[in-house]
């Protein structure tokens, strides 16, 4: 390594460390390192970041991240994580041969300093999960052309707002509208008081998009329902996102769509405590499925496949297959779905024919999910 690159590391490396990066995990020299930079909320969140770290570590790498470091997962346990709609494809899921190396940000300030630092220590491939890390990502890639970057969740974007392409950076978006939809149906087919919730974190295009969804899907088999949607402004903290689930839950309303990350978490905690007094609520998830969490509170939950986008982009780069350029998922693709419903309600059997109808329309393009919310009033879909 050269004086000047060994500066610019060691800057990086406290830099890091001022900041509250973490690298979880060291590259180890005998096998080629694929390094990943996690969004806010990090690693336990439930959700998006603990997806694409399942696709990395648990899938790519064959291991499993315990306090004590990564320890060699079975072949059972990488079964038993997979989605029940990817279940068949456990076959084709084999360990890739790789080291993972995982940074954790505490503040979005991390994200190109931790690309940045990934490019330096030489990874085969650099990957961020989260719209908030599109800025970081463009930034990075520019300044390495010949490392190979993923992009999960945004395009690259100009100053103008325009969707531009970089040669080593594969972007992945999703359709998330489609599986808000048919979460928005069964809410609507499950309620009793007519009246759902949506906590939302930060009002933003993404998440005005699950909104979006909701509300049509909602409107679709119970347009008399209500819907009530509460932005926390956040997707890291807990508390809010709790006491902002309870305030639905004071409004009558009995199944909450939580889309806000860790702040998700919180009103999934005050679902499952309204449950656990004996209340008949629910609540719906996003991104990977928390009936875990709350086994007699969690209805289902939307699913977008961030683990398997990151395992096969990493397998395609093994392979010196991996393209830039934009990627949108929905589903169709498999790249969104909806987790299975464990919980029985009246009308249940009923409801997940409705829903599964709805499904075959969107994959066959009958019917069109809007991506903005409508009106009240309206129904917001398009037959």
């Amino acid at each position: 390594m050269s004086p000047r690159r060994r500066i610019v590391s060691l800057v990086l490396c406290l830099l890091a460390a001022s900041t509250g990066c973490k690298k979880e995990a060291p590259a180890a020299p005998s096998k080629p390192t694929i390094g990943l930079v996690l969004g806010l909320g990090g690693r336990g969140d439930q959700a998006f970041n603990d997806s694409a770290l399942r696709g990395l570590e648990l899938w790519s790498a064959g291991v499993k991240y315990e306090k004590a470091g990564y320890q060699e997962a079975t072949a059972s346990e990488r079964q038993a994580s997979l989605a029940p709609d990817l279940a068949s494809r456990a076959q084709e899921l084999t360990p890739l041969g790789i080291t993972p190396v995982v940074l954790q940000s505490r503040v979005a300030e991390d994200y190109e300093p931790n690309l940045q630092l990934l490019a330096d220590q030489h990874v085969s491939m650099a990957m961020g999960v989260g719209f908030m890390l599109e800025n970081a990502v463009e930034a990075v890639a520019r300044r390495n052309p010949s490392l190979p970057f993923l992009l999960v969740d945004s395009p690259l974007l100009d100053a103008q707002g325009r969707v531009i392409t970089l040669p080593n950076v594969r972007t992945v978006v999703f359709r998330e509208e489609e599986g808000c939809f048919l979460a928005g149906a069964l809410a609507g087919l499950a309620t009793r008081t007519g009246r759902v919730g949506m906590v939302g974190g930060m009002k933003i295009p993404l998440v005005q998009r699950y909104e979006a969804g909701f509300r049509a899907g909602v409107a679709a088999t119970n347009p008399n329902a209500t819907v009530l949607v509460n932005y926390t402004g956040s997707f890291t903290d807990f508390a809010l996102g709790k006491q902002v689930g309870q305030d639905l839950l004071l409004k009558n309303t009995d199944v909450v769509f939580a889309a806000a990350g860790v702040d998700g978490l919180g009103a999934i905690q005050a679902v499952k405590e309204a449950s656990d007094a004996g209340k008949a609520v629910y609540v719906i998830g996003v991104d990977s499925d928390p009936s875990h969490l709350a086994p007699q509170a969690v209805l289902s939950a939307v699913v977008k496949h961030v683990d398997l986008v990151v395992y096969e982009a990493i397998r395609e780069q093994r392979q010196g297959r991996l393209q830039g350029g934009n990627v949108s998922l929905g589903l169709k693709e498999g790249g969104v779905g909806l987790a299975p419903v464990r919980l029985d309600f009246p009308g249940k059997a009923e409801a997940l024919r409705t829903v599964d109808a709805l499904r075959a329309r969107i994959i066959s393009g009958e019917l069109k999910v809007p991506t903005q919310p409508a009106p009240a009033g309206t129904a917001g879909a398009s037959p």
